[in-house]
């Protein structure tokens, strides 16, 4: 169980490094290809697209010949489309390049955490969960310090020999036994999960730690930059962001574990409408970076107890783990999508205050219903049996 950990672990860390190193590229791309803010937005929803479009193909694929091929798969497609990316030089072929990027990334985490929800035992998934989760934030981490060292070597060396590194993984991740058995789920019996209110639930509070996360990714480096920070200081911040999110990941999913995975969703809830509600005050970069910082630890109290209670939802309603991890996927593409377009060109027409207080109002609407929803049952286990009936 260790040694898939380590392996999935280091699979999703590469996958979210190539996918974080667009923020701190951003302002210099912005200004070499001349794109409007909501250009700016659809090339860093690229990668949550393709992993939109491919998360159920890549859940089903997993399911039916095993998480071991499917995220050998991930990995080819990665270290092609990581390629593509360092050497290209116009906007449409860098978004087909992240949208390749997104569709290798659908097939790597619908392999790699049904790998790990099938092996872990029910009482410790949420902190292996974690564990890979904190892993992929780490990856994030250096994302934007490789986005920021590529600012000064240019692209195509740095990510051709990057790539590399993908292709390695394929041959580790070869070794490890696969002992999956085949499902004929599909489409259909997705459809009838999310119908379920537990999972529809789970899936909302996945996707809107990711739908923050978009908002955050397009205006705040783009905000920074504004302000006169430098692509290696717009880095830093997502690099201090990410270590500290990475750090809590398995924490917090252990704290799901024992208390239940509502408790850290909550203080996440709380936090994050409060944070993004003072997205638009500060006047200088270095107040706006610890503004992000603080949000992307927010967020960080979302990913293993929602994946975790997404897992658990699933599980009950019969749903094979790998298109269980196929909704995580869905939910968290869908969200980012939603967020870094959206955002963007709402913040284009409106400025940026209006996305960012509206995620605001979203995430404390949220807290608050989840807060009656633990009073009601409350109430109802104080009622006595005629009433509580």
């Amino acid at each position: 169980m260790r040694r898939l950990v380590l392996v999935v672990g280091a699979v999703v860390f590469l996958d979210t490094m190539f996918y974080a190193v667009i923020s701190p590229l951003l302002p210099q791309l912005t200004h070499e290809l001349r794109l409007s803010k909501l250009s700016a937005g659809v090339m860093t929803a690229g990668y949550p697209i393709g992993m939109l479009v491919a998360s159920l193909p890549g859940g089903i694929l997993a399911a039916r010949v095993g998480p071991r091929l499917t995220v050998m798969l991930g990995l080819l497609l990665l270290a092609c489309s990581t390629v593509a990316f360092g050497l290209v030089h116009s906007a449409v072929a860098l978004d087909a390049a992240r949208i390749v990027e997104g569709i290798g990334g659908a097939c790597s985490w619908a392999g790699g955490i049904a790998w790990i929800v099938a092996e872990a035992p029910a009482d410790r998934r949420g902190e292996m969960i974690g564990k890979a989760v904190g892993a992929a934030v780490a990856g994030a981490l250096f994302g934007p310090a490789i986005g920021a060292l590529a600012s000064f070597t240019g692209r195509p060396v740095l990510f051709c020999a990057l790539a590399a590194l993908a292709l390695g993984l394929v041959a580790v991740t070869r070794t490890l036994p696969d002992d999956a058995e085949s499902s004929s789920q599909g489409v259909r019996t997705v459809v009838a999960a999310i119908r379920r209110r537990p999972v529809a639930v789970a899936l909302w509070l996945m996707l809107l730690p990711a739908l923050g996360s978009g908002i955050l990714n397009v205006l705040g480096p783009l905000r920074m930059h504004r302000f006169g920070a430098s692509a290696v200081a717009i880095g830093a911040t997502w690099l201090v962001a990410a270590g500290l999110e990475a750090l809590i990941a398995p924490v917090v999913g252990r704290l799901s574990d024992r208390h239940g995975r509502i408790v850290p969703l909550r203080a996440g809830l709380a936090a994050a409408a409060v944070i993004l509600a003072c997205f638009t005050l500060p006047a200088s970069a270095p107040l706006l970076a610890v503004v992000i910082v603080c949000t992307g630890v927010a967020f960080g109290f979302f990913w293993a107890p929602a994946m975790a209670l997404l897992s658990d939802a699933g599980e009950a309603a019969g749903l094979d783990h790998a298109l269980g991890a196929a909704l995580m996927n869905l939910a968290w593409a869908g969200g980012v999508i939603l967020g870094a377009a959206g955002g963007g060109a709402i913040a284009k027409s409106s400025g940026d205050v209006v996305p960012t207080a509206g995620a605001a109002v979203v995430f404390a609407l949220t807290a608050l219903a989840l807060l009656r929803r633990r009073s009601a049952a409350r109430a109802g286990e104080l009622s006595p049996p005629s009433q509580a009936a």
